[in-house]
């Protein structure tokens, strides 16, 4: 068994250590999401901390971890008399991103249900994490069913399996534990809610940090174990203070004054719901404990709030995550029950706790920086992803905000397909209606119960059936046909362009994409951004599942120069024709936001019309966001459209009831 890296030698990120530390005191928490970079140790302090928790009572060969004190009177494997059990230490189940869903709740042995009436059941990674840490890396890439069933089990403390009318009930309480990746996309808002606490977490610019992280890490990799009992003092301390603080959680006091500033700084930041509340006072409560203090103070209601707060007042995922410290210094001071406080009173700082340098305490928003949308720098734009500076063209302007985003209705892709589970288009999936059966290919994961006797009835007389019981052999099993929805590939393609380059035109624009980005991120796409101007076209953005980056590189695009609308399009057709290799079960959408002009080079016009036959060709469907302005029209883009195969639609249709007719048109044209 590998070594794990010690759970002390882990060099700064103090806030991820406490958060990670007040979970393992009070499990009743509910958890930690590491939000950060790659390469910040989110992992290694993950893996570290089970080292660190208490050992745990067990029933004697229960599958299902029982405690004996208190053992589960529905266990599958039960009933167990309450008495003395042995003790093992807690463990780490982790859920690989790829996991299916009988490895996640266990498998029920469907043809001995139906020919014995037995319940042969094999428990999954929620029994084993039962009364442990469950961790999920990159848990924001995690397929929708499995967190659907994350969400039920973090809900009700269980685990349900059925099939068919067969299920199977077992306990699963369980400290979850996530780390992700912002840039590749976000989680549910439902699972992130989930989450008791949030850090954000990255590398120290600290040479001297950085030097110790290297030092340290190379010691490990040359000797782990030796590496390890040099630790080992500092990790028994922290240990039996675990032990400790969670022998007096019980008899922490949580004032009134102390629940009276939760609630207000819960209702200061407009958090949802009454959870926050509850987190926060579990969370300050286990401050203290960790503390060795029998009372809350203030200090552990600050804290409290900057692990708990940051990631329930984001209303959409452009929302930069974190709190207003100097509104929730001025929200406790005014409830801290403190009738006057006084001109003079000093600054009373954060309160004690482990916070690197900075302070922050898991929540801190640090200050924006200004970007090219700032006003007239003086300094050329840059241009895609490269950061290579172009220089400005005749009428090019600096990037301008986009418009208040606006609720969208469905851009789906005609026909049905089999790409990853999401909420846009029709597909094949193993959730939704069933809509028929077929024989199984490979492991049966969702039985039709109906077919399958009706292929097992004509054989039992020469099975030689005498009871009542039906005799299944495997080759009646009949795996069910379902449809649900799917998440697709939206590449938009933006004309950047002179033609674009009106600050209230291209305000406009920006404003629709938004609105479309932000529905791509409701129904789980991925999205992409082109971009052309001047002489060449750009990838701003490859295909990605952070609708947040896209957006953000939206922002900051500036316009000006010429239309070379030929070569936009074929950059947008080099990105699908690569995307399809990677992926080719996800069906692509493309979004062409243009006045329809071209210019530059020899024939545009005809070189445009080109390359939009080869998405028509190819069958790609397409929508061209129409940017036209003015009195008089030459409706290019709406001749675009029909060389695309797609269908055109106005900045002014693009809202609410006129998506639900541009929707049909995209369908009635792939009829």
């Amino acid at each position: 068994m590998t070594t794990p890296f010690p759970f002390t030698a882990v060099v700064g990120q103090d806030d991820l250590r406490l958060a990670l530390l007040l979970n393992a005191v009070s499990p009743a928490v509910g958890g930690v999401l590491v939000r950060g970079e790659k390469g910040t140790a989110k992992s290694t302090a993950v893996r570290a901390l089970s080292a660190l928790l208490p050992e745990v009572s067990v029933v004697p060969g229960c599958r299902f971890s029982c405690d004996p004190e208190r053992p589960d009177p529905a266990c599958p494997d039960g009933p167990h008399e309450p008495g003395s059990g042995g003790a093992r230490a807690a463990r780490m189940v982790e859920l690989p991103v790829g996991a299916s869903e009988d490895r996640l709740v266990g498998a029920l042995d469907i043809e001995r249900a139906l020919a014995e009436g037995v319940k042969a059941f094999e428990p999954g990674l929620l029994a084993d994490a039962h009364r442990g840490l469950l961790y999920v890396d990159e848990v924001n890439l995690l397929h929708d069913h499995l967190v659907d069933l994350l969400l039920d089990a973090a809900a009700m403390g269980a685990s349900y399996v059925e099939r068919e009318g067969v299920s199977v009930r077992h306990a699963a309480r369980f400290l979850l534990v996530g780390t992700m990746n912002p840039e590749e996309g976000e989680l549910r808002p439902q699972l992130l809610d989930r989450f008791g606490l949030t850090v954000e977490v990255s590398a120290s610019r600290e040479p001297d940090q950085r030097v110790e992280v290297v030092r340290r890490r190379l010691a490990y990799d040359d000797d782990p174990s030796g590496f390890a009992a040099r630790w080992a003092d500092e990790e028994a301390a922290v240990r039996q203070r675990i032990v400790t603080a969670r022998e007096l959680l019980p008899s922490v006091e949580l004032g009134d004054e102390a629940l009276r500033q939760i609630a207000a700084t819960c209702a200061a930041f407009e958090v949802d719901g009454m959870r926050a509340d509850i987190v926060m006072a579990r969370t300050a409560t286990a401050l203290a404990a960790w503390a060795g203090r029998t009372d809350v103070l203030a200090e552990d209601v600050r804290q409290a709030a900057l692990l708990a707060l940051p990631h329930r007042r984001r209303r959409n995922p452009f929302d930069a995550p974190g709190l207003d410290e100097d509104k929730l210094d001025r929200t406790l001071e005014e409830f801290s029950g403190d009738d006057d406080p006084g001109p003079e009173d000093p600054d009373p700082g954060p309160g004690p706790g482990p916070q690197g340098p900075g302070g922050g305490g898991g929540g801190g928003a640090p200050a924006p920086e200004t970007g090219p949308q700032g006003g007239e720098t003086g300094a050329p734009p840059e241009d895609g992803e490269n950061g290579r500076p172009r220089p400005a063209g005749a009428g090019e302007q600096s990037a301008v905000r986009a418009a208040e985003p606006f609720r969208t209705k469905v851009l789906s892709v005609p026909g049905i397909g089999q790409g990853a589970a999401g909420r846009r288009s029709r597909a094949r999936t193993e959730h939704g209606r069933t809509t028929g059966a077929r024989r199984p290919r490979g492991t049966l994961t969702k039985l039709h119960l109906a077919a399958t006797v009706q292929a097992a009835a004509p054989q039992q007389r020469a099975r030689g059936r005498s009871g009542p019981g039906l005799v299944v052999r495997r080759d009646d099993l009949r795996q069910a046909v379902r449809e649900g929805r799917e998440g697709n590939l939206v590449l938009f393609v933006v004309d950047a362009s002179g033609s674009m380059a009106a600050r209230q035109r291209m305000s406009a624009v920006k404003g629709a994409v938004l609105s479309l980005l932000l529905d791509a991120y409701q129904r789980r796409d991925k999205v992409g951004l082109v971009t052309f101007r001047g002489t060449a076209a750009d990838v701003a953005l490859p295909p990605t599942s952070s609708v947040d980056a896209a957006a953000a590189r939206l922002e900051s695009l500036p316009a000006g120069g010429r239309t070379p609308l030929a070569a936009g399009l074929l950059k947008a057709h080099e990105v699908l024709r690569i995307e399809r290799l990677r992926d080719p079960a996800r069906r692509p959408l493309l979004v062409l936001v243009t006045d329809g002009r071209a210019t530059g080079g020899p024939e545009p016009v005809a070189l445009a019309g080109r390359a939009a036959r080869l998405f028509a060709a190819e069958q790609v469907a397409s929508v061209v966001v129409d940017c036209e302005s003015g009195m008089v029209r030459l409706g290019l883009a709406g001749q675009l459209a029909g060389e695309l195969g797609g269908t055109a639609v106005t900045l002014d249709e693009l809202r609410a009831d006129s998506i639900a007719g541009l929707v049909k048109d995209v369908q009635r044209r792939a009829a």
